[in-house]
């Protein structure tokens, strides 16, 4: 079977070369600040593929394709071409370092996945970001195309998804974390200052010196949500609460609407409304508008931190909206 087309181009806006190019640039310098830091949250290279069954699919395809994007391998143990393509996938998964995660599911085994799928042939190969599913290719392939359009995944995913991908250590155990280690450095200052401003309600000065330090280390966990909190408060500050409310009650589809009540929602302390305000915007919502509720709601899960459960189970929320 000869491999259709491996453009996405017709998925997704590409034009942005240079600026793609720059975020890319930034994301591998953030991995690489983490690692030297002691790779907090950081995966062993064992646990950059995967086999997926119909059970955990949401648990580690949807959840996952909110932090890195997911290639998905549809495989089967008498499928010959399959043989030839997943083991040069599997050595792209590693060798591209945490960019993507390869998950390989046994058609013969989920056949109800490859049924949603819509797959009629394998080996098929998809990937799912930010809760999305893009059709890659299907039938084997020459490794120079993979590499083409697995380099085009990635610029996607970081461009406009905001997916860095995973911090992988060479040390870490298979399936295991290794513990996130304290920040430091010469940042104590700066974060020092960024508190007492933001305490003081000098958000302007509280932002910039968040800023400062992440312009030098991307990843700092302190300075990312400090400045989360901190933007979040400059934009609420001066808005009419109950015009506010009146416009997102009146407009229930308005993703504008919905969004500022969120923000509204999360400095109230009701952080499960303004999730649920957000997700249930997603539904009603298509393209910029379905896209810019769900920036924010990533915002929003760095103003309250990752390991929150009110976030996990927002994010698995958001990946079924999404899907």
């Amino acid at each position: 079977m000869q491999p259709r087309n491996m453009s996405m181009s017709g998925v997704v806006d590409l034009a942005a070369v240079k600026a793609a190019q720059e975020a890319k640039a930034k994301a591998e310098q953030a991995r690489a600040t983490a690692a030297r830091e002691g790779g907090g949250g950081a995966v062993s290279p064992a646990d950059l593929v995967i086999d997926v069954d119909e059970a955990g699919f949401e648990r580690d395809v949807l959840q996952r394709s909110t932090e890195v994007p997911v290639v998905i391998d549809f495989w089967a143990e008498w499928c010959e071409p399959c043989k030839q393509l997943s083991p040069v996938l599997e050595r792209l998964a590693v060798e591209y370092n945490g960019r993507f995660l390869l998950a390989k599911i046994d058609v013969d085994a989920n056949q109800m996945l490859m049924q949603q799928f819509g797959i009629q042939g394998i080996p098929a190969v998809f990937a799912v970001v930010a809760g999305q599913a893009l059709p890659l290719f299907q039938g084997a392939a020459a490794e120079a195309q993979i590499r083409e359009t697995l380099d085009q995944l990635v610029t996607v995913a970081e461009q406009r998804f905001g997916l860095t991908g995973l911090t992988v250590d060479p040390e870490a155990q298979p399936g295991g974390q290794e513990p996130a280690e304290a920040p430091v450095g010469p940042y104590d200052a700066l974060l020092n200052a960024a508190a007492q401003a933001l305490d003081a309600g000098d958000l302007t000065t509280a932002v910039q010196a968040y800023k400062n330090v992440l312009a030098d280390d991307p990843a700092h966990p302190e300075a990312k949500l400090g400045l989360a909190q901190a933007e979040l408060l400059q934009r609420v500050q001066g808005l009419d609460v109950q015009r506010v409310r009146k416009e997102a009650a009146d407009r229930p589809a308005d993703a504008q609407a919905q969004i500022v009540a969120a923000d509204l929602d999360l400095v109230g302390g009701h952080v499960e409304d303004a999730f649920g305000r957000l997700i249930d915007t997603v539904r009603r919502t298509a393209g910029d508008d379905r896209d810019a509720v769900r920036l924010r709601l990533l915002e929003l899960f760095e103003v309250v931190g990752g390991d929150d459960p009110r976030v996990t189970a927002a994010r698995r929320a958001l990946a079924r909206a999404l899907f």
